[in-house]
């Protein structure tokens, strides 16, 4: 049996569990201040007037306030100089205030009147009647759409030139609590891995994960996929997902949030003993994410992080580029507020990797009709190059380094002693 694999029932592997959140701090106003202060340079550089801020992960990484898109208009217009002014449904002012960390004035539209007349008012009080108004990539396009129709002078063009050149890189204080995210994260997994069983079912474990998430400090998971057998070879899950059989292999993909930040890390193993083919395939996951990892240098393209793990794989005749048996998605994505946003690494990002630019990397392998392996860890960028957030699996025996750990130990002991004597 691998180990740290079964042998437990849900109530000891929870009750193993604490909580690991109390000492993440959240964003703290000065940041916001400084993200738009860059937000506002950069509209300058580029001679853009303003920045539509939506509802959703970019008025939360700029001001703080967290709120979420539905079909009323809320948002925030960023001048290019001068304060931030929120916008949002008259009757909703004073619940917006209280979600607030940058404090602004907001304009409030009535039901019957028109939130797009409305931000072309606010436009107007900053002296903006024409020129490039940068529109949050996220936003509804009936949103857009009013937009341009309530003012067609302005020239309206996609925020990410903005919005994504200053969250692609991450603050000291955004990797911290993406590192406490992971390690949360983590510890789940090794919780999730001793109570499998002989029939036990995805839900089941979907259920516990969820459990498990909110005894590490989290709210619970923001998301989980639970595969077993055949069905670890669909990426993203299958319908009717099948319960666990000895010598099945186990896929877990699953992530938190913490203050907004997102962990996202799956681990494969097998529930008994591995197959040669099990094995086999497992090791050119694992080499391939470390392939990935080594090429991922300052100034290097995204696009060679995702080319080094597809040329091993070719090597080994699986592929080549996205075909199967082999990896059919891109090696990995960008994490932060959204679990996945820029860069990526693919074929087609060509964007040069910087310090504070944080990744996941996961070269899924597929294997029709058998099985799939995805070994997923994250790293950031740092002055010297990439370092890992959570260590990758050790081996498909011993996913999560236990008889590493037990070495490691003995030899602190043996250096203690030979010291001492």
């Amino acid at each position: 049996m691998t180990l740290g694999v079964g042998g437990k029932t849900q109530q000891e592997a929870l009750a193993m569990l604490s909580s690991m959140a109390s000492s993440a701090n959240p964003i703290e106003i000065t940041e916001y201040n400084a993200r738009i202060a860059k937000a506002q340079s950069l509209m300058q550089q580029q001679g853009i007037a303003a920045t539509y801020l939506n509802a959703g992960t970019n008025l939360h990484y700029f001001t703080g306030t967290r709120w979420y898109a539905s079909e009323r208009l809320v948002g925030a217009i960023l001048p290019a100089s001068g304060e931030v002014e929120y916008i949002c449904p008259h009757f909703e002012i004073n619940t917006l205030k209280g979600y607030m960390q940058v404090e602004a004035s907001v304009s409030g539209w009535h039901e019957d009147e028109s939130p797009y007349e409305l931000v072309m008012r606010v436009l107007a009080k900053n002296n903006i009647h024409s020129g490039k108004l940068a529109i949050d990539e996220s936003t509804d396009f009936f949103v857009f759409d009013g937009l341009r129709q309530a003012n067609s002078q302005l020239d309206y063009i996609n925020a990410k030139s903005i919005t994504a050149a200053c969250r692609m890189h991450k603050s000291p204080q955004e990797i911290a609590l993406l590192q406490q995210a992971k390690n949360m994260t983590l510890e789940v997994h090794k919780a999730v891995a001793q109570i499998l069983k002989v029939g036990i079912s995805t839900q089941e474990v979907t259920d516990f994960i969820n459990q498990a998430h909110q005894k590490v400090g989290a709210s619970g998971s923001y998301f989980c996929i639970v595969l077993f057998g055949e069905d670890t070879s669909y990426p993203h899950g299958v319908k009717n997902p099948k319960t666990l059989d000895v010598n099945d292999t186990v896929l877990i993909d699953t992530g938190c949030q913490l203050h907004g930040y997102n962990s996202d890390i799956t681990r494969t193993y097998v529930f008994g003993d591995a197959s040669a083919r099990q094995r086999e395939i497992w090791e050119h996951e694992k080499a391939a994410q470390l392939k990935a990892f080594n090429a991922a240098q300052i100034g290097t393209p995204c696009s060679q992080v995702d080319t080094a793990a597809r040329d091993y794989l070719a090597s080994k005749g699986l592929g080549p580029g996205y075909q199967v048996p082999g990896l059919p998605h891109r090696t990995g994505h960008g994490i932060g507020l959204d679990i996945h946003e820029w860069p990526y690494l693919v074929g087609n990002d060509h964007t040069p990797l910087a310090e504070g630019m944080c990744f996941s990397n996961e070269p899924m392998l597929v294997i029709p009709g058998e099985f799939g392996v995805r070994l997923e860890d994250h790293f950031y960028m740092t002055s010297n190059g990439p370092k890992w957030f959570t260590q990758p699996s050790y081996s498909i025996d011993d996913p999560f380094g236990y008889a590493e750990a037990v070495k490691v130990s003995d030899t602190k002991r043996s250096v203690t002693f030979n010291t001492n004597y």
